[in-house]
C-alpha cells in the first residue's frame, strides 16, 4: 500500500527515457504526463534521453495539452509560487511516445515525499518493429550468458536512475565481453551521468574503435569536445557523423533507424560552430543552414547567434538580424538577453547605414 502523499507541491519531474536494449532513441521522443486518462502535460527528451517537467509554469519546453490553453499556475490546485500538490499527482502516470516503440509507465503515486524536485528514474520503452541487421542486438544475442546478465541489470539500474550500479554491471559486461558496443556505450553515460568525464571518453571512445558505423558514441565525444571548446576534435568527430549518407545507411544498419533525420541537427550544429572557429565562414554556413532546417523544435537557439555572426562577417546585416529576432524570440529571458539585444541595435545601424550608402550610389 502506497504511503499517502503529503500536502506540499511539486516543482519539477526529472527523469530518463531509455530503451531496453541499450541502443540509442530517436529524437522525436515526447513524455507525457497523464492524469485520469488525460494528457496534461507533454515535453520533448534531450539526445540522451534526459527530460525535465517543469510543473510550476508554462515555458516553451512543453505546451498544455489539456486543449482548455490554461496555464498550470493558474489552476485552482496550484500554489501561488507554482507547482503542483503531490496528492494531485496520484493520480498521475508518464509514458514515452515514440513512433515504433511501445513505452512502459511510470506511476506518480509513490513520489518521493521530501523533496520539490523528483527524480522519477527511467521510463523503458521497447521497439515494436524487428529491425533486420540491428547490431546491437546481434551483439547482445553474440555476447555469453553471463555478460547478457549484467547488462540487463545495468539496464535495470539506469531505469530506477542508480547510475553508479549501472556503471558497475555495464563495466562488468564489457569486461565479460569487450565487443559489446552497446554496452560501452550505455558504460559511456553512466559515467557522465557520474560526472566522470574521462571515464565516460574512454567507453565512448572504445565504442567507437568497436563499431565505427554506431553514431551515438561520436555525438556524446562531439558534445564533449564541444563544451571543451576541443574545435579541432570537434570538426572530425561530426566530419565522421555527416560522411554517412543518411538514407544510404538506413538500408545496411540498425543504428541509422535510431536516429531520424533530427538527430543530425546536433551533428550540423556543432560542425558549423568548429568550422566557424577554425575559420571556414563558407563551409560554416552551410553547416548552419542545414542544423536549422532540420532542428524544428528548436533544441538549439544558440544556432541562430552562431548564423547571426557568420552572417555579420559576410555583411549580411539583414539575415543577420532576422536570426538574432529568432533567438531572442526563443531565449527573450536568457542571461545574454540585454547583450544580444546591444548587438541587435548594432545590426539594426549597420544595416541602415549599408542601405543609406546604396541608395547614394548611382550605380
Amino acid at each position: 500500500m502506497p504511503t499517502e502523499l503529503g500536502t506540499d507541491f511539486v516543482m519539477y519531474l526529472r527523469g530518463h527515457v531509455a530503451t531496453d536494449d541499450g541502443s540509442s532513441i530517436p529524437h522525436d521522443v515526447m513524455v507525457e504526463r497523464v492524469c485520469n486518462a488525460r494528457v496534461r502535460q507533454q515535453v520533448y527528451a534531450s539526445f540522451g534521453g534526459d527530460f525535465s517537467m517543469d510543473l510550476g509554469t508554462m515555458t516553451e519546453t512543453y505546451v498544455d495539452a489539456t486543449g482548455d490553453g490554461t496555464a498550470l499556475r493558474n489552476q485552482s490546485n496550484s500554489s501561488p509560487e507554482g507547482g503542483i500538490p503531490r496528492r494531485a499527482l496520484s493520480n498521475c502516470e508518464l509514458r514515452a511516445t515514440i513512433a515504433g516503440f511501445r513505452s512502459e509507465i511510470v506511476s506518480l503515486v509513490d513520489l518521493d515525499p521530501t523533496n520539490s524536485s523528483i527524480d522519477v528514474g527511467s521510463i523503458v520503452v521497447h521497439r515494436t518493429v524487428k529491425v533486420k541487421g540491428m547490431t546491437t542486438t546481434a551483439a547482445y544475442y553474440l555476447a555469453p550468458k553471463e555478460a547478457r546478465k549484467a547488462y540487463d541489470k545495468g539496464l535495470e539500474a539506469e531505469k530506477k536512475g542508480r547510475w553508479a550500479e549501472a556503471q558497475q554491471d555495464f563495466s562488468k559486461t564489457v569486461e565479460i565481453y569487450p565487443k559489446f558496443t552497446s554496452a560501452w556505450f550505455r558504460l559511456g553515460v553512466a559515467s557522465q551521468k557520474l560526472r566522470q568525464t574521462e571515464s565516460a571518453r574512454t567507453a565512448y571512445t572504445r565504442a567507437t574503435e568497436i563499431d565505427s558505423k554506431f553514431l551515438p558514441p561520436y555525438l556524446s565525444l562531439a558534445s564533449m569536445a564541444f563544451d571543451a571548446q576541443d574545435w579541432i576534435q570537434v570538426l572530425n568527430l561530426t566530419n565522421h557523423v555527416l560522411d554517412l549518407d543518411p538514407l544510404k545507411y538506413a538500408k545496411v544498419s540498425g543504428y541509422i533507424l535510431d536516429l531520424d533525420p533530427l538527430d543530425f541537427a546536433q551533428a550540423y550544429f556543432y560542425n558549423s560552430a568548429a568550422n566557424f572557429m577554425l575559420g571556414k565562414t563558407e563551409d560554416a554556413e552551410r553547416s548552419g543552414l542545414k542544423a536549422e532546417r532540420l532542428d524544428v523544435r528548436p533544441r538549439f537557439p544558440q544556432l541562430h547567434l552562431l548564423l547571426a555572426e557568420i552572417f555579420a562577417k559576410k555583411n549580411d546585416y539583414t539575415s543577420a538580424i532576422i536570426e538574432t529576432n529568432i533567438y531572442l524570440d526563443l531565449l527573450p529571458h536568457a542571461k545574454d538577453a540585454d547583450q544580444v539585444r546591444e548587438q541587435l541595435a548594432k545590426l539594426e545601424k549597420l544595416n541602415t547605414s549599408g542601405a543609406a550608402g546604396e541608395k547614394a550610389d548611382p550605380n
